[in-house]
């Protein structure tokens, strides 16, 4: 279980880092800084990668065996994980938003 919870722990942290990658995208698209917001989107998807290596890795494990370990601890990761790709979606959307809105008061 220890391996697990560290598991776990990288998925996390990886989708907290993406999250606010992606909030700060939004913020820059605020400033009318679209470009740097692009580029926390991309951050963002780079941090968010890096927390399915690992929960890929549970999976696998998961299959290999008839064992299937459920904690509060990995749903608590795999909701992080999901929170932060609809962020992503959300985050993006309102980027195109301020972009336009830009847009059309010039």
């Amino acid at each position: 279980m220890e391996g697990v919870e560290l598991i776990c722990f990288q998925i996390i942290t990886a989708a907290g880092g993406a999250k606010s990658a992606y909030m700060e995208a939004v913020n820059k698209a605020k400033e009318g800084l679209y470009d740097e917001a692009r580029a926390m989107i991309e951050e963002g998807d780079k941090m968010l990668k890096e927390g399915h290596g690992p929960h890929t890795d549970l999976i696998q494990q998961e299959a290999g065996s008839n064992e299937s370990v459920i904690s509060l601890i990995l749903a608590h990761a795999e909701d992080q994980m999901m929170s932060a790709e609809v962020f992503k979606m959300m985050a993006e959307q309102v980027i195109d938003l301020y972009e336009k809105i830009d847009t059309l008061s010039k």
